[in-house]
């Protein structure tokens, strides 16, 4: 794989990072102050779904893992983090 590509990868996941944490900070943030259940499973889903991107992009480029592999990590982390949110959405109060 080409060092430019390396490059986008790890800059990509970064930003993921990033933007994931502020989503589930804030989704926690309001689940503390309301105590809805549906705001924990919201702030657990997105959380799911950004450990899935830097789980992904841990294993491809510090553990040598493949990227089909990393892709596949991703992919999993990423549809279980979506069917929280989708539970998140129907969650009585």
């Amino acid at each position: 794989m080409s060092q430019s590509v390396s490059i986008a990868i790890i800059i990509s996941k970064t930003i993921i990072l990033i933007l994931g944490c502020g989503i589930v900070y804030i989704a926690y943030k309001a689940h503390r102050r309301t105590r809805s259940p549906s705001l924990r499973a919201l702030a657990v889903g997105f959380g799911v779904v950004t450990i899935g991107a830097l789980f992904a992009g841990i294993a491809h480029q510090l553990l040598g893992v493949g990227l089909q592999t990393g892709i596949l990590i991703n992919s999993i982390l990423t549809a279980f983090g979506f069917a929280i949110i989708i539970y998140s959405l129907y969650v009585e109060r």
